[in-house]
């Protein structure tokens, strides 16, 4: 097999395994770009451009998806390593791309395109569903069925939980008290600039009702591991989609210092979280073990006739917007891909576009 088959399979793999913002595969595409329409780049000098090619990458992604990656330094950086795209493979890529008139950079954008596409057909059932009509088992259907898609399912299952949680919250008008039990007013006086900076209150009114609220990180990182959700009354919240094993359960309540944690999981994997947790001694953390059953037996309650006109429509309008901010429906793509003329470049037979 000849060598340069290697740096297509690298780039297609690299594709595959990314998400729908395609954060790594556009920092090989501008690097194959800048080595194409400027001189003195060698690509098997990784350190001339490793950093700079961070920035140039952010530049288009906050233009196509409106962000920028938000991973640790050595996640991004592993982008390099023998395992993904290394400089002796971008080298050949970069001859390839040369050659070819650009036509690799074509090929990657052509498949963040393909993607946005897909990210659009989600939306627009998002967006056009009725109450009556608004399944949570059919939308994440849609994702697992998506190959563009599929590796954000975690995502989608993070705003769903996410939407449901606030908007029953906020329907319950939930509320927090704070309240300094020390009545003392020598204290009182001493850190009166602490209370009022820190806790938000006057030393003169002790006592502070606020909404109940939840909170939602939106990153989490590679590995899965990452907090999913706060509240400002207690527990933290990790929605789980993959098979929870003992060192994954260890990093989840070693990494969250939370008295208490909600997990929400696939239906089959209740009884093993909970046989896993008495194993291991942490039944006490955990507060509740929800499953998508759970989700789906309350989604379905919020947009029946009894809760659908206040509780259901707000629950569908949480549910797009959190979808807005999370997946990009760039309306930049075409003029980007027109001002370098990718939509004229017509991609070799074996170079697939892919979702």
């Amino acid at each position: 097999m000849p060598t340069k088959n290697f740096s297509k399979q690298a780039l297609e793999a690299l594709i595959r395994k990314s998400r729908v913002h395609l954060y790594k595969p556009i920092q090989i595409a501008e690097i194959l770009f800048r080595h194409r329409t400027e001189k003195g780049w060698d690509l098997n000098d990784l350190e001339s451009y490793r950093n700079m090619s961070k920035r140039w990458r952010d530049e288009v992604s906050l233009l196509l998806v409106g962000r920028r990656s938000t991973s640790s330094q050595k996640y991004q950086d592993n982008v390099f390593e023998v395992n993904a795209m290394p400089p002796t493979l971008l080298a050949e890529l970069g001859d390839i791309n040369k050659k070819g008139k650009g036509f690799v950079e074509a090929f990657i954008y052509k498949s963040l395109e393909a993607r946005l596409s897909s990210v659009r057909e989600v939306e627009s059932y998002i967006k056009s569903s009725s109450a009556e009509a608004f399944s949570i088992m059919e939308l994440v259907a849609l994702f697992q069925t998506t190959p563009g898609l599929r590796r954000s399912v975690d995502k989608m299952y993070e705003i769903l939980v996410y939407a449901l949680f606030a908007s029953i919250v906020r329907a319950l008008k939930a509320q927090i008290t704070l309240e300094i039990g020390n009545k003392d007013t020598e204290i009182l006086k001493d850190f009166e600039r602490f209370i009022k900076m820190v806790l938000g209150i006057d030393a003169k009114q002790t006592r502070l009702v606020i909404p109940a609220a939840l909170y939602r990180v939106g990153v989490t990182n590679a590995a899965d591991r990452g907090l999913d959700m706060w509240t400002n009354f207690g527990p933290a919240i990790q929605v789980k989609h993959l098979t929870l094993t003992t060192e994954l359960m260890e990093d989840i309540t070693d990494g969250i210092s939370a008295d208490k944690i909600v997990i929400v999981c696939l239906d089959t994997e209740k009884g093993a979280i909970e046989s896993l947790l008495k194993q291991v001694g942490w039944s006490e953390r955990i507060q509740g073990i929800i499953t998508i059953k759970d989700l789906d037996e309350w989604y379905k309650l919020c947009l029946s006739k009894k809760y659908r006109g206040n509780l259901g429509l707000n629950l569908l309008k949480d549910v797009q917007r959190e979808f807005g901010a999370e997946f990009p429906s760039s309306k930049e793509i075409k003029p980007f891909m027109a001002s370098r003329k990718y939509n004229e470049i017509v991609l070799p037979s074996d170079w697939k576009i892919l979702l």
